[in-house]
């Protein structure tokens, strides 16, 4: 019961961040949603639900206990590479010292992200198994020759 839990949770997340991302303002008139003059606050939040969408779904394919390392880098690409988008996009819509908080913030979320993903990278390496041929090789060069005796025969 799991697994389709997570499936259904991943959907429904990924959809409400697609809508919010999107924010067709009939949608949100529809709903009774408020009137608001920016579309960034439900950018956002949708940008951070897609991400949860995809955490969830690495859960559900890989059968992990909790977030891990894997949403984490996920939710933290996804919620950061809107507010960029934003920066980018619709940077005379922001005062200059929101600019530059919105920059701190995002720059620090992607460079949490971008160690997460060099952390899973490393831990993905070390987990790697070695391919037969390797060990053989390995093993015949670890083989040392016997000491030999002072007493022995000299050839």
């Amino acid at each position: 019961m799991e697994r389709p839990l997570l499936l259904v949770d991943a959907l429904i997340n990924l959809l409400l961040g697609v809508l919010l991302l999107i924010y067709p303002q009939w949608l949100a008139e529809a709903l009774g949603m408020p009137v608001v003059s920016t579309t960034f606050f439900p950018n956002v939040l949708g940008g951070v639900l897609f991400g949860i969408g995809i955490a969830l779904l690495i859960a559900y394919r890989g059968g992990v206990q909790g977030l891990g390392l894997d949403g984490a880098i996920a939710i933290n690409l996804c919620g950061a590479g809107v507010v960029v988008g934003w920066l980018v996009t619709a940077p005379h819509s922001i005062p200059p010292r929101g600019k530059t908080t919105l920059w701190i913030i995002a720059l620090v979320v992607i460079g949490i992200a971008v160690i997460e993903l060099w952390q899973r990278i490393g831990t993905r390496a070390e987990r790697q198994p070695i391919p037969l041929s390797s060990r053989a090789s390995e093993q015949s060069e670890q083989v040392e020759d016997p000491p030999k005796s002072e007493n022995a025969p000299r050839l």
